[in-house]
């Protein structure tokens, strides 16, 4: 599958606030998101390891103050930003799903793939 431009590369920045888009996981509609850690771009689903809610406390609100660390705002699971490795909680060891994502010339592009694929009526959240 050939990879679509999610945002722009301002819309993410360091410990920031993540852009969340729009995924089919498993043929279900299911929300995504971008955060910036390290000046890198990482992206995973926005569902918890635990039980499948969004992980956003607000919309695009995942990281701690630290900026490094993703928290499940209904059961405090916690994640490593940088490979989305359950760090305590509830998660019980167990990451969250990640998304291929890359960034070039001002833009974050994701390639689907696997479980993971565009819906019909495209990415926006």
């Amino acid at each position: 599958m050939s990879e679509v431009q999610v945002c722009k590369s301002d819309d993410v920045l360091e410990g920031g606030v993540g852009y969340r888009f729009k995924v089919l996981y498993n043929g279900e509609e299911a929300s995504a998101f971008v955060v910036r850690v390290d000046n890198e771009v990482k992206s995973f689903l926005n569902r918890c390891s635990h039980v499948p809610v969004e992980l956003d406390w607000n919309y695009g609100e995942f990281l701690d103050d630290s900026g490094r660390i993703i928290v499940c705002a209904t059961h405090g699971a916690s994640y490593d930003a940088t490979d989305g490795n359950c760090l305590g909680g509830p998660c019980d060891g167990s990451p969250l799903v990640r998304l291929q994502v890359n960034e070039r010339e001002g833009a974050i592009y994701w390639t689907p793939s696997g479980v993971l694929s565009i819906p019909p009526e495209g990415i926006e959240d």
